[in-house]
């Protein structure tokens, strides 16, 4: 007999592949930069906040884990223009160095974005709940080793390369326990939908496009409600 149970199970690269295009969806809608992440994946055994510019989140609930992300100086740089630019700014006002503390506010936002969409998908796509912290954003001129400060019985650890529309490069890297969600029954996950998201979604339809807005994919709800937290 066929055995399903592999197609019926997520483990770690799953999670990093959900990560990476959250990665991915959330800075292409924001900064309409063509973001994409390598085919290819590391295992690494540690992980670094890296120059220039890094960005570390913690996670706990169903699952602990840390997601740091090390951005070059010309990376962050492309997605902060890009965002703001696409925002309605002019050049003129815009930051000149990664190291402006309005780059690292900017960067920031984008990726509390990224790693809500992230914990808004887990709900959904996994039946569990995760927390995390408000991310970190710092300049940096060397490396720090950095771990997660809970009790993991069997941590891995990855490490994904992103290139920007310019092919400027950053690296995603994830260290979580080993884990494995086993599917016990279907379930449609665009049912378990995130309520902030919808509730964000309603408040950003017009009246009169009530009808039309009902019949909305669960994905045009969600990216909506993107635009909406993104200030778009």
């Amino acid at each position: 007999m066929h055995d399903n149970s592999k197609s019926l199970a997520q483990g770690t690269d799953e999670l990093l592949v959900s990560l990476c295009n959250s990665v991915t969806r959330v800075l292409n809608v924001a900064t309409t930069c063509q973001v994409q992440y390598a085919g290819m994946v590391q295992r690494i055994k540690k992980t670094y906040l890296k120059p220039d510019i890094g960005c570390f989140v913690l996670f706990d609930g169903g699952f602990s884990g840390l997601v740091i992300i090390n951005f070059s100086a010309a990376s962050a740089m492309e997605l902060y223009r890009s965002y703001l630019l696409n925002m309605g700014m002019s050049e003129a006002d815009l930051a000149n160095s990664h190291t402006s503390d309005e780059v690292s506010n900017v960067m920031g936002e984008l990726m509390n974005q990224v790693v809500g969409d992230f914990t808004g998908k887990v709900r959904r796509e996994l039946q569990t709940h995760i927390t995390q912290n408000q991310p970190k954003m710092l300049v940096l001129n060397k490396q720090v080793q950095l771990s997660v400060d809970a009790n993991l019985d069997n941590p891995q650890a990855r490490r994904v390369t992103f290139y920007t529309a310019s092919n400027n490069i950053f690296y995603l890297e994830l260290a979580v326990d080993s884990t494995e969600f086993i599917k016990l029954h279907d379930f449609d996950a665009n049912e378990v939908i995130d309520p902030d998201a919808i509730i964000a979604a309603q408040d950003a339809k017009e009246p009169e496009n009530t009808g039309h807005q009902s019949s909305a994919s669960t994905n045009d709800l969600e990216t909506e409600a993107l635009l909406k937290s993104l200030g778009m």
